[in-house]
């Protein structure tokens, strides 16, 4: 049997605690004052094997003497592990012009509930029930617990008047407006996961929601379709709308605007309206926009078609993707639709008419700097360029009919294609890494299927 004595000096606490190590549990006596001696042997510093071996080998009796420090030397002497959070900033504002300017009532699964409908710079984001405003309330005051927030509307036993739900509707309003007032809150995981509407999986194609598209002459049109709504429908709803025939709808298609004021073309199974939600924090009005699904610019084309073309060859001039060079000044003077067919003939002369010109990225052909890749009816283009982008003097053009194979790796984010070479030599691989290489591979397989247009053995 071991007997302890224990003495103390202006001893405060003797904490006992579990500390884990190696997946196990052992006790620990932790003295928060600094440990003199055990047994008449000084242990300060000691590690915790050895006052264990201390006290196995001291036979029956154990005495311990602790003295009593100041909270700074016990600091220095064991550092407490600091398990606080770094404070959050709540001082960055940001202006969002969000609201909530109407409701309406729901019916589904036998259930009726009137839902609530935000909106973003006059987008609908999404359309929400009562109980998510203060689900959200709740999450958020757990994950910003030194935020003051705003209080919801009070809650209500009975069924709401009109006055009462429209009472109600500006007191969510105004919620929303000041908690994504604040930076951190109103880019959180919680906040972004309720503004985003997702699509039903139990088949149900969703409510009409309203898609603005930007059509190729700056004009705005808006179209209504189901939430789920793939591309197909939004871009024949906007043919409807706008009435192009079908000959000169085959020439156009619905694209994504994204980064370095570059167009994505739509693929098949995407939903316009969820990158319609997703980009609710765009100053533009959209981004969603028609654009020319053309290579081959020089068809006969429609008085609608070319007008269009005209607008998008304006756009294309003044981001530089055109080089207009010293016929810049005669451009500028034609820029009138009344003046398409002056316009387009003398950009028809310049390099880079009717290409679609990608953002910089990297490809395994340089070890250094980034290419800017370019299609186009005559040529597929490699530009060299700096990692920021900057256009370098060396241009590499590979024509049509040394092209013998492409395809994409989804894994390596690459798009690949296989040219000849002259000399004998054998074919080679090139890989261009763009997050964009499924939009290139298509632009590829659309230079293949206008080439056979007009191919009278097709």
């Amino acid at each position: 049997m071991l007997t302890c004595y224990m003495t103390a000096v202006q001893c405060e606490w003797l904490e006992i605690r579990k500390r884990r190590h190696a997946n196990l549990l052992y006790p620990e006596i932790q003295l928060k004052d600094s440990p003199k001696a055990r047994n008449n042997v000084n242990v300060e510093g000691a590690t915790h094997k050895q006052v264990v071996d201390l006290i196995k080998s001291g036979g029956d009796v154990l005495t311990l003497t602790v003295i009593s420090v100041t909270p700074q030397e016990a600091e220095r002497l064991e550092p407490c592990e600091d398990l606080s959070y770094p404070p959050i900033d709540y001082s960055e504002k940001r202006s969002l012009p969000i609201s909530v300017p109407d409701y309406h009532v729901r019916e589904r699964k036998h259930e009726r509930y009137v839902v609530f409908n935000v909106h973003m710079a006059g987008r609908h984001l999404c359309s929400r029930r009562y109980r998510e405003f203060a689900a959200l309330h709740m999450a958020l005051k757990k994950e910003f617990i030194g935020f003051s927030f705003p209080k919801l509307p009070g809650k209500w036993p009975f069924q709401l008047t009109e006055q009462q739900l429209d009472a109600r509707r500006r007191g969510l309003e105004q919620y929303l407006e000041k908690i994504c007032a604040v930076r951190v809150i109103a880019e959180s995981d919680a906040m972004q996961e309720f503004l985003t509407d997702k699509l039903d999986e139990d088949g149900d194609q969703g409510p009409a929601v309203d898609l603005k598209v930007l059509l190729p002459d700056r004009e705005v049109v808006t179209v209504t379709v189901v939430k789920a709504a793939l591309v197909k429908d939004v871009y024949d709803a906007v043919c409807s709308r706008v009435g192009l025939d079908s000959e000169t709808a085959k020439y156009f298609y619905l694209f994504e605007i994204v980064e370095y004021n570059f167009e994505r073309k739509l693929q098949p199974h995407e939903h316009p309206h969820t990158l319609y939600i997703q980009n609710y924090s765009t100053a533009s009005a959209t981004c969603l926009a028609i654009r020319r699904w053309l290579f081959n610019v020089n068809r006969s084309l429609s008085e609608q078609a070319l007008t269009w073309i005209f607008w998008q060859t304006v756009d294309e001039v003044n981001r530089g993707h055109i080089s207009a060079g010293e016929r810049l000044y005669q451009l500028k003077a034609l820029q009138d639709a009344s003046r398409k067919h002056e316009y387009l003939k003398l950009a028809r002369e310049l390099s880079g008419y009717g290409d679609i010109v990608f953002p910089h990225c990297a490809c395994d052909s340089r070890k250094e700097g980034h290419v800017v890749a370019a299609v186009g009816m005559a040529a597929f283009k490699l530009h060299a360029a700096k990692e920021d982008g900057t256009l370098e003097s060396q241009v590499v053009e590979f024509q049509w009919n040394t092209i013998t194979r492409w395809e994409v790796d989804d894994e390596g984010m690459a798009f690949c294609f296989q040219y000849t070479r002259q000399d004998n030599r054998p074919p080679r691989w090139l890989k261009v890494f763009t997050p964009y290489y499924t939009f290139l591979s298509d632009c590829f397989d659309r230079i293949a299927e206008e080439a056979k247009w007009d191919d009278p053995g097709e």
